[in-house]
């Protein structure tokens, strides 16, 4: 099987490479923005099989398709919300959430090869997805610019597990592990975020859906959130927002 990966964050795409690896798949090519697809896919054969990434550096992804017809089945890898993606979940098309889950991945793949085998068609028309998430997203920020030294880093949102605010600074904690001070405050940060992704659990955490491990009860009726990698502090669902949460979380 001939697969291509096209993810503009590099450690997320070699990740996503070496979970491939471990189901027997080896990806030739990885590719990181919509200029260098569009090059790539004019002078080359089209894959068996695509794992996109809806937002990248110079774009969303849709743009390929406005310009070439991808001869592709597609597996899209995004931080965007069931929600969003579940109306135009068809036989032809899965996504996964980032950080992907192996199990998900493993049932992807599966779910393509019964597709190979019964040779239904998967190819897409992809313009009412391209409509939906263009307007889902245009008021939510895709990603963060901070401040390294004397370098400015930008940061995807679904790399990002949570944001808290500590010793009067904000700060933004990736899903491997990282630590970066943000200029804006939680106040500010709020329309800034998708609500179908980040929910403000109290006055210090803002955390990302998709981040979250478990949910356990904890003392006064409120939660107590783990999150995949986030271990500094414990993060608590406040008491008046545990109705809000679990509405959210539904």
């Amino acid at each position: 099987m001939n697969v291509l990966i096209i993810e503009d964050e590099k450690p997320a795409a070699r990740r996503l490479n070496r979970m491939l690896n471990e189901l027997g798949l080896e990806p030739k090519t990885m590719l990181h923005s919509v200029e260098e697809s569009l090059n790539w896919l004019t002078n080359n054969q089209h894959p068996d099989l695509i794992f996109l990434d809806i937002q990248l550096s110079d774009g969303l992804s849709f743009e390929i398709f406005d310009e070439i017809e991808v001869n592709s089945a597609i597996i899209f890898t995004t931080a965007y919300d069931e929600y969003a993606l579940k109306a135009f979940k068809l036989n032809s098309i899965d996504y996964l959430l980032k950080p992907i889950d192996s199990d998900e991945l493993e049932n992807a793949v599966s779910k393509f090869k019964k597709f190979q085998q019964t040779e239904i068609d998967t190819k897409l028309d992809l313009s009412k997805l391209k409509s939906l998430l263009s307007n889902e997203t245009n008021n939510y920020k895709s990603r963060f610019t901070v401040k390294i030294g004397q370098h400015l880093k930008m940061i995807s949102v679904e790399n990002i597990e949570c944001f808290y605010s500590e010793n009067k600074a904000t700060n933004i904690y990736t899903v491997n592990g990282r630590n970066y001070l943000l200029d804006d405050t939680l106040e500010q940060l709020d329309p800034k975020l998708n609500p179908n992704i980040f929910f403000r659990v109290n006055r210090k955490y803002f955390v990302n859906i998709n981040a979250i491990k478990d949910i356990v009860a904890y003392t006064n009726s409120r939660l107590k959130l783990v999150l995949k990698s986030y271990k500094n502090n414990e993060i608590i669902v406040s008491r008046e927002r545990v109705k809000e949460f679990k509405n959210w979380i539904d």
